[in-house]
């Protein structure tokens, strides 16, 4: 009696710009921001450029199909959408902060700039320093 693939079986879901893209899991954030029109790559580079001046010692990777910024863990993802360019993960531990975010807090706390308004690149700095911060104390204390 032989087996059957199991309809259970679960697929990773492509995002839209993923389904639509010619390049489905990019390698670099270089070949992510190249997905997009010329517009929203400056958006992006313009994130990506805060990010590196915030944190100048962490790589870049690609998790979870996105950008992302690594020193002992991961520091910040950010990613382009429809209408806006989300941030993450969700600020915690600067009250100060995250009342500064909460006007672009998303239903998760994850943060989403509209591309239509200037983006907010010292906030962009400010919670990329944050992290930086954040990830040094978790590498400390290993």
């Amino acid at each position: 009696m032989g087996t059957a693939a199991s309809s259970t079986t679960r697929r990773a879901r492509p995002s839209p710009r993923q389904a639509s893209s010619p390049i489905a899991v990019p390698a670099t954030i270089d070949e992510y921001i190249a997905g997009f029109s010329p517009g929203t790559q400056a958006l992006l580079e313009q994130v990506r450029q805060t990010v590196h001046e915030a944190a100048p010692d962490a790589r870049e990777v690609i998790s979870y199909r996105i950008p992302a910024f690594k020193a002992h863990g991961i520091l910040v993802y950010f990613a382009a959408f429809k209408s806006h360019i989300g941030f993450y993960p969700p600020v915690r531990g600067d009250a100060e902060l995250e009342k500064a975010v909460s006007p672009y807090a998303g239903e998760k706390g994850n943060l989403r700039f509209a591309m239509d308004r200037p983006l907010p690149l010292d906030l962009i700095g400010r919670i990329t320093r944050l992290r930086v911060r954040q990830d040094q104390a978790r590498g400390r204390a290993r």
